[in-house]
């Protein structure tokens, strides 16, 4: 969970907390995201007290990057009672084969809306819950993180409203500065993501496109089998993540993190499946990746 999705959710615990679920996209196999992503987002939500529901794509990026002439995977998504709705899986065969692109243009960067932005917008058409009252997507992104993101609404609506489902979109920390959003996160002494603590300065995909070189080697160094594999798909599919350059050769110009390195057993929890550590950080300190480099979607 990105830090400013933590302080969209203190901005709406103002209201019934009783009304109020968090959502996670976060989840099946993994390759370019955080495998403890869920469990974080699982401990988080269990000390607001909210409910935490989860929809995913099935085969997630190894499946849809994979795609030779088949239509795009299905979306699974949680409802209330312990259901579990499907979406899609039916559509035209395409051809994938290649790393999505670094651009703001995400007909070409499709990791974001093909396992972010639609697995969500799935599970709200799926379920009929929604088509009751009205509903409010909440979201963290900031206009300091990108030219694209500064052209965002504050309130907008959301991509699934229609004439018989109301949803609006809503960015409370858009305008939000990024020592913003640390300051209210140690107010509530909310354990950063370890992604921070070990040197990112953004929580996007471990792996993700945007990657500085030191990201690179940062995940050459601790989660060498992951890199293995991401620079083993560069080869066989004949195009670099980057462009003109592979991810082994971002990592020769770039450095680890002194922090990663620095702690192996937070490096360890970052890469397993279960949140062991207690969610309120006492006494707080703000993570090594604050204020840093801005790898991460633009």
């Amino acid at each position: 969970m990105r830090r400013c999705s933590i302080c969209s959710i203190s901005a709406c615990r103002r209201r019934r907390s009783s009304c109020i679920t968090t959502w996670s996209t976060a989840r099946g196999p993994v390759l370019m995201d955080w495998p403890i992503t869920p469990g974080y987002v699982a401990a988080l939500a269990d000390h607001f007290g909210l409910a935490l529901y989860h929809s995913w794509r099935e085969g997630g990026f190894r499946r849809e990057m994979a795609r030779d002439g088949g239509p795009t995977a299905p979306i699974r998504f949680e409802q209330p009672g312990g259901g579990l709705g499907v979406s899609g899986g039916h559509g035209p065969p395409g051809v994938r084969g290649r790393f999505p692109q670094v651009s703001a243009d995400l007909s070409v960067r499709w990791c974001s809306p093909a396992l972010k932005i639609d697995v969500l917008a799935a599970a709200i058409r799926g379920q009929a819950r929604f088509e009751q009252g009205r509903t409010l997507v909440v979201t963290g992104e900031r206009a300091e993180e990108s030219p694209s993101r500064a052209r965002y609404r504050p309130i907008e609506p959301h991509r699934t409203d229609c004439s018989r489902r109301r949803v609006d979109h809503w960015r409370p920390v858009l305008g939000w500065a990024e020592g913003q959003v640390w300051d209210r996160i140690a107010v509530a002494m909310i354990r950063p993501h370890p992604a921070y603590s070990l040197g990112w300065s953004r929580l996007s995909c471990r792996a993700c496109i945007f990657g500085s070189p030191s990201q690179w080697a940062t995940i050459r160094a601790l989660f060498p089998a992951i890199f293995a594999e991401v620079a083993d798909l560069e080869a066989r599919s004949g195009q670099t993540i980057q462009r003109a350059v592979s991810v082994a050769a971002l990592a020769d110009r770039g450095a680890p993190y002194p922090a990663a390195l620095a702690d192996p057993q937070l490096a360890a929890l970052a890469c397993g499946e279960t949140w062991t550590l207690p969610v309120l950080q006492r006494p707080w300190r703000l993570p090594a990746g604050a204020f840093g480099e801005a790898g991460g979607p633009s």
